[in-house]
């Protein structure tokens, strides 16, 4: 039976990751990070694609990514696993593949789960027990997105942008954000999802993108996703 395509369209955000085969590991040493970094922001300038969101983990990487045109990401997420590949086989030796297979994918409505999906990203090295807080791992966007630091990998999204009047406000509203307590329920749907390549967001986000696409991008029902005003509310 033929793979379905993915539920790809121009200016929706997805939230991507793609895993070493067989879970073992595709960063070896701090120049492979750095090394991964720069060819996706060469990669994703070239087919126009705007990072909002990323970390790198020791053996899968997850990316929020909008695309400019439909096969954008798709383009850029096969040119950079190829020459990282490059990259990892002559330095360390070896042959074969890196990845497992073809990356997932899933749009997300930057009306209900855009700020939430951010911070999964950013929390998976709190969840793997590697660092204690978000900030004190060095391959993710958090320290750009929650503490102004330069990074040139980053394009702001709107959604982020809309948390306050100025920059300094915006991250540290964003910091609170992502250090809130969170519904367990509200991480497992953002996995299962991206698992399954289900459309994130409310009823009328799947049903448009089912309109346009002409096929199911979801479950026959969904529960509702808490709004990300929450947490512009929770701030003030």
């Amino acid at each position: 039976m033929p793979r379905q395509p993915r539920l790809d369209l121009p200016g929706i955000p997805q939230h991507v990751i793609q895993r070493g085969n067989d879970r073992q590991p595709c960063f070896f040493s701090s120049d492979d990070y750095e090394r991964y970094r720069s060819q996706l922001r060469e990669i994703s300038l070239r087919e126009g694609c705007a990072i909002h969101g990323y970390v790198l983990m020791t053996n899968h990487v997850h990316l929020l990514v909008t695309p400019s045109t439909t096969g954008a990401i798709a383009r850029m997420m096969q040119a950079l696993g190829r020459r990282y590949v490059r990259h990892v086989n002559d330095r360390y030796h070896r042959t074969g593949t890196l990845w497992e297979g073809r990356y997932k994918a899933c749009p997300v409505d930057t009306e209900t789960y855009f700020l939430q999906c951010l911070r999964y990203i950013e929390l998976n090295p709190v969840r793997a027990r590697m660092v204690a807080d978000p900030a004190d791992y060095p391959w993710s966007s958090h320290t750009c997105n929650a503490l102004r630091r330069t990074d040139a990998l980053v394009t702001p999204h709107p959604c982020w942008r809309a948390l306050a009047s100025s920059a300094q406000a915006r991250c540290a509203t964003y910091r609170r954000f992502v250090l809130a307590d969170i519904d367990p329920a509200e991480t497992e749907a953002i996995r299962l999802f991206l698992q399954r390549q289900h459309a994130l967001g409310s009823a009328r986000f799947r049903a448009a993108i089912e309109t346009q696409l002409g096929r199911r991008a979801g479950p026959a029902t969904i529960g509702r996703p808490r709004k990300d005003r929450s947490v512009r509310e929770s701030a003030l």
